[in-house]
């Protein structure tokens, strides 16, 4: 980049709705600090590939980007950071983790039914492994079938009647304002959501100095570190996108014996069979200091637990996490 005001930064973007609008909020963020910047549409295998996510392999929404980053034809990308592969590459670095949408999940269903509401037979659509194994779980009698397709193409499956329900990201709902959609937001309680749901990763060459002080001043420290002890744990279990495992963490206020307010960072997580035989949960707190530190005493409890062999389950429906979702 440019060491000028008058560079434009490119931003890389794949060209769905929904990430063109979350790299969109970047760029305003960006121009309004002074810069000038566009977007720079980046076609992928994903977007490409009518195959399973679990087919083309994690990362197919993420890899064309940066190798864009890679070779000078953009400054930056904008990842929904749940689909970029847990593995780091010192060529670039996250510069940037904005402010977090709401991580959980969220049910559009048929006449404004919650899910407790919908009854026993009930079709319900999802391509995430990880929401599946969870509503199989609850026990309600289900039929889970998968679901692929942009969000209107998702949320036409229901208003055709051809599904009774689906369940997607909320935070994709909100940021194309079609939160008039949702009959239920799914507490973690009922749907641990996928670890960094909902946050979007601003990624550039780790070598770019001025860019990355200068993306810097868009990250947000509270959920930098929620999403670190999310991500870690997910490593740490060796899951892929594809994999059954949800996860939240928050910065949330305690309080001393003397009075003091501090902040503490409290992480839960699951490991679901994806046939929906098995939940088990974990959770702990931290400081917000040692993020990744708890990520990781939350993965050995849920190893301890018997992650591995809950996670060695096979299911009959869905095929990898919903992250992109080919918006």
């Amino acid at each position: 980049m440019a060491g000028s005001n008058d560079a434009v930064i490119r931003i890389g973007t794949r060209g769905s709705l929904l990430a063109t609008t979350q790299a969109g909020t970047i760029r305003d963020q960006l121009i309004e600090r002074g810069h000038r910047a566009e977007l720079i549409i980046i076609s992928t295998a994903g977007d490409r590939s009518d195959k399973p996510i679990a087919e083309i392999g994690v990362g197919v929404f993420t890899a064309a980007l940066r190798e864009a980053i890679a070779d000078g034809r953009v400054d930056m990308a904008v990842h929904s950071y749940k689909d970029l592969p847990t593995a780091s590459d010192e060529r670039f670095t996250i510069a940037a983790i904005p402010p977090r949408e709401d991580a959980r999940d969220a049910l559009v269903a048929r006449d404004g039914l919650v899910l407790g509401e919908l009854p026993a037979g009930s079709v319900i659509g999802t391509s995430s492994v990880r929401r599946a194994a969870q509503l199989k779980a609850l026990g309600l009698g289900l039929e889970i079938r998968p679901l692929r397709g942009n969000l209107d193409t998702r949320l036409n499956r229901v208003s055709s009647g051809d599904l009774d329900a689906i369940v997607v990201a909320r935070a994709g709902l909100a940021r194309l304002g079609r939160l008039g959609d949702v009959t239920e937001t799914l507490e973690p309680v009922q749907m641990l959501p996928a670890p960094a749901q909902g946050a979007l990763a601003v990624e550039c060459r780790a070598g770019d100095t001025e860019l990355v002080a200068l993306l810097g001043e868009l990250d947000d420290p509270d959920t930098r570190v929620a999403v670190t002890a999310e991500r870690t744990l997910l490593a740490e279990l060796e899951a892929g996108c594809s994999a059954p495992v949800g996860a939240i963490a928050e910065v949330v206020e305690s309080i001393d014996d003397d009075g003091r307010v501090f902040d503490e960072l409290s992480l839960r997580a699951c490991v679901a069979a994806a046939d929906g035989s098995d939940v088990i949960r974990a959770s702990g707190i931290g400081t917000p200091g040692r993020s990744a530190e708890l990520g990781l005493s939350v993965a050995a409890e849920l190893f301890e637990l018997g992650a591995r062999e809950v996670m060695s389950v096979q299911g009959s429906v869905g095929t990898a996490e919903d992250g992109a979702e080919r918006e």
